[in-house]
């Protein structure tokens, strides 16, 4: 490994991304990790690019509030390395367990740090929602997922822009990355770690799982689509041979419900079969895919001098650099 970039993306976290940079960058210091931190203002309208500089990370801005998704996007694209990690502004992912993951991706795709430690605050009203949607996950990925989404993870750069047509730009973008590596058969691996408690308002909301539910079952369509109509099909073919075995059991004649089920079913596993060979045939979305956030909308912050100790940012053309990832060097 040659280095690795630490994308952040930041909305209004005045209060705590200092602390956070600083933790991170000491770190990094401390176990002679070549790397660079990169802050992603994402629209705020706080002091966070400005506390964030003062901790010598590299800030990008956003000139509008874009989104959890797009702020990654775009710290994914303007990383000088080719390994990613990620992790909240808010100071809820302890940065210790970073030097564990790193070491964790020799041998995987994509290495999550799963919130399934011995001192986890996850609060109690979002629980029972995230219990079904890991359900959910899992059946759809055929896979155990200890923590669908998130967001402290490791992977290589080229593995999160390949899927970057696909990947939202607000906060299901950790689940989308998730569901589309299991589906793809990649190699993902889960590390337990603790989860702190947050300061301040979370900016997630609770009708948010419906939009999850809904996601995972989007995902499930462009990877897996047998795993969503074959359900269905065997609900209609059971409802139509039930309600066919009434039928005859009073007249001889089966109703038209009856055979609406039965050829529902025949056409449910038509669609599936063709999706699921449509899915196969196409293999990997284009990797070759644009930001999501335009350029011109994206500032890059004059670095502050590096004390002693501190990471020295690396400057370079934002633009160009996209330009390179998406047409080749």
């Amino acid at each position: 490994m040659n280095g690795v970039s630490v994308v952040i993306p930041a909305f209004n976290e005045e209060s705590s991304i200092q602390l956070v940079v600083t933790e991170l960058r000491d770190l990094l210091i401390e176990h002679n990790i070549t790397s660079e931190i990169i802050v992603i203002d994402d629209g705020s309208t706080d002091a966070t690019a400005q506390r964030a500089n003062a901790a010598h990370a590299r800030v990008l801005q956003h000139r509008s509030n874009r989104g959890y998704g797009a702020s990654l996007k775009t710290g994914i694209v303007a990383a000088s390395y080719d390994v990613i990690a990620i992790t909240d502004a808010d100071g809820t992912y302890p940065g210790r367990y970073l030097p564990q993951l790193l070491t964790e991706l020799e041998s995987a795709d994509m290495v999550v740090g799963a919130r399934i430690g011995n001192d986890v605050h996850i609060p109690l009203v979002r629980r029972p929602a995230k219990w079904v949607l890991k359900r959910l996950a899992n059946y759809v990925s055929n896979s155990t997922i200890p923590d669908l989404n998130s967001g402290l993870r490791v992977f290589r750069r080229d593995l999160a822009m390949q899927y970057f047509p696909i990947l939202p730009n607000y906060f299901s973008f950790t689940t989308t990355i998730t569901l589309a590596t299991l589906c793809d058969n990649y190699a993902v691996t889960y590390v337990p770690i603790d989860y702190r408690k947050r300061q301040g308002r979370s900016k997630i909301v609770p009708w948010d799982s419906g939009s999850f539910a809904i996601l995972i079952l989007r995902v499930a369509m462009l990877f897996r689509p047998l795993r969503v109509f074959l359900p269905l099909a065997l609900i209609c073919l059971l409802y139509g041979v039930v309600k066919t075995a009434i039928d005859l059991s009073h007249d001889p004649n089966i109703s038209a419900s009856a055979m609406f089920a039965l050829m529902s079913t025949l056409l449910i596993v038509l669609i599936g079969m063709l999706g699921d060979s449509i899915a196969t045939r196409l293999g990997k979305l284009n990797p070759n895919a644009v930001i999501g956030v335009r350029t011109r909308e994206i500032v890059e912050l004059e670095p502050e001098p590096a004390t002693d100790g501190a990471i020295e940012p690396v400057v370079y053309s934002l633009a160009e650099n996209i330009v390179s990832s998406r047409f080749g060097s």
